[in-house]
């Protein structure tokens, strides 16, 4: 038995460019808050399954890539015209931004010789406990021993190196995704 579908093609069955280009634009800005909530999960799996404690540095990549996917599911719910679109665009990059320096600031200090690696400092509970937070935000990006040790690798690279490649391409796609006509 075969089966033959026809689709409408006159033109009052098919929808404006308009209309397609802003549901592609929701559809793929829920796609970007996914994927950041996919990076979430794996976070957790590292931290819940393998037993990874995170780092204060990790704790602040996840800080960023939480935001980052909020922003895309604001976006996506939101359904702003081009200059909101635009504007979250901007919100994303600079999310993203900070998320890869972060990263990358990371990565430096797994790669630091021996010798030049920051002495171990108390846990961020303990910092946000009992320092204000300008000089908890310090003593987090001066980073520590714990956050210069390598744990895990996939494909020889280290957790925060694929955070920032996340960032990045999360970043671009959302600059892309709310920038086009």
């Amino acid at each position: 038995m075969c089966v033959i579908l026809e689709f409408p093609t006159h033109p009052k069955f098919l929808p404006t460019d308009n209309t397609m280009t802003l549901s592609n634009k929701r559809i793929l800005n829920l796609a970007g808050a996914l994927a950041c909530a996919g990076m979430m999960g794996f976070a957790l799996y590292a931290q819940h399954i393998l037993l990874l404690d995170p780092c204060p540095l990790c704790i602040l990549q996840r800080v960023a890539v939480i935001s980052l996917g909020l922003v895309f599911l604001a976006v996506a719910i939101h359904n702003p015209g081009m200059t909101g679109s635009r504007v979250y665009a901007v919100v994303a990059a600079i999310i993203a931004g900070c998320g890869v320096a972060v990263a990358g600031w990371h990565v430096r200090l797994q790669n630091l010789p021996a010798d030049e690696v920051p002495s171990c400092g108390p846990g961020l509970e303990y910092m946000v406990e009992n320092f204000p937070l300008k000089d908890v935000l310090g003593m987090v990006l001066k980073g520590s021993g714990e956050c210069a040790e390598v744990v895990w690798r996939f494909l020889g690279l280290s957790m925060p190196t694929w955070v920032v490649i996340g960032m990045l391409g999360l970043g671009g796609f959302a600059i892309w995704n709310n920038f086009r006509g």
